[in-house]
């Protein structure tokens, strides 16, 4: 019996160690790919490495745009209104944020930040 319950403990404790690079809402999902859906990015806020991150619409969303509002060095270039398909961006070390003009007003979740070391 005590047996089990050492192996029981050693089993949760490693499960509580280990870590998840899946992307989530919550931030830090170390995706260098963006999902952009009807109203949110995905995951954002989030911690890639310097170099080329993706944003992917979903197919069959509503038009979004990506406007940059700060980041280091010359932004990249903003989007007009796509449906579907994606848009990548190679970003240097920096924080950078962005939002939808459609979506992203006063009060709206449609704002994102990307963390680029």
């Amino acid at each position: 019996m005590r047996r089990l319950t050492i192996l029981a403990l050693l089993v949760t404790f490693a499960a509580a160690c280990s870590s998840s690079t899946a992307p989530s809402g919550g931030g830090g999902g170390h995706s260098a790919t963006i999902s952009v859906a009807n109203d949110f990015f995905n995951p954002t806020p989030d911690t890639v490495a310097a170099g080329v991150v993706t944003f992917s619409w979903a197919s069959g969303s509503n038009g979004h745009t990506l406007i940059w509002d700060s980041g280091p060095g010359t932004l990249p270039a903003n989007t007009g209104t796509i449906t579907s398909g994606t848009r990548a961006v190679t970003l240097q070390a920096g924080t950078y944020e962005y939002h939808c003009s459609i979506h992203g007003g006063p009060g709206s979740g449609m704002h994102g930040r990307i963390v680029v070391q």
